[in-house]
């Protein structure tokens, strides 16, 4: 399927958007704002150090592609006011995130515990 034409509509497989996703850790990053409330880009640029306006917004158009973010444009005429945010799909791929996140620290928590110590 050609990335370009690629939306959540058109049947992307989840495997597909985690693949995509979770192996970024900008696209990650910017879930996680979005989860907080809609954001404009300069915001999202601002709050992740590091991340250049030319990657924020490949990663923006991805995640829109793949339906997890939404893109709201407000005025008249350029330049819009445009703002990000968390859709329905996207918040529920947050929820599996949350899940990874959890299952890490329980790796971490254990691996910083002595050998042969009680886990509990």
């Amino acid at each position: 399927m050609d990335e370009a034409r690629t939306t959540a509509e058109d049947g992307v497989s989840v495997a597909r958007i985690v693949e995509e996703v979770v192996g970024c850790k900008w696209a990650v990053g910017i879930l996680d704002l979005l989860t907080q409330e809609p954001r404009r880009p300069s915001r999202i640029e601002r709050e992740l150090p590091g991340l250049s306006a030319k990657v924020m917004n490949e990663r923006l158009a991805k995640l829109q592609r793949f339906g997890l973010v939404s893109r709201t444009a407000r005025g008249d005429g350029p330049p819009f006011e445009v703002e990000y945010a968390l859709t329905d799909l996207g918040s529920r791929f947050n929820a599996i995130l949350d899940e990874v996140r959890r299952l890490q620290g329980e790796i971490d928590r254990a691996a910083e515990r002595p050998a042969g110590s009680d886990p509990g």
